[in-house]
């Protein structure tokens, strides 16, 4: 059973800074993706971030290229995401995401997803 388990949200004054976790287990992720998605309210799903497990290169959204931060801890099977100079419109829950592509991070239904953690940043 392949489990996922954020950790690390919570309540942020404007340009503070979160690093979320994610434990992955249950199966071997070598070859897969990992990432995070968030989702705003009112809001479509959106790809904040993904890495290569195996190679650790990173993907990000544009926007966010230069505040976020994805990596990755072979050896602890842990994904991480490092957020500085957060803004009002980070405020979204953010799920950790493992799937064969990268573009396939952002449906539940062709990937492994957590039950999410809220991160909320206040102006």
């Amino acid at each position: 059973q392949v489990q996922l388990v954020e950790s690390g949200g919570g309540l942020v004054q404007a340009g503070g800074s979160l690093k979320l976790s994610c434990a992955a287990s249950g199966r071997s992720f070598s070859g897969y993706f990992m990432g995070w998605i968030r989702q705003a309210p009112g809001k479509e799903r959106e790809f904040v971030a993904g890495i290569s497990w195996s190679g650790g290169n990173g993907y990000y959204r544009d926007s966010l290229k230069g505040r976020f931060t994805i990596s990755r801890d072979k050896v602890e099977n842990t994904v991480y995401l490092q957020m500085n100079s957060l803004k009002p419109e980070d405020t979204a829950v953010y799920y950790c995401a493992a799937g064969i592509t990268i573009s396939t991070l952002t449906r539940s239904e062709s990937a492994y997803w957590g039950q999410g953690t809220q991160v909320t940043v206040s102006s």
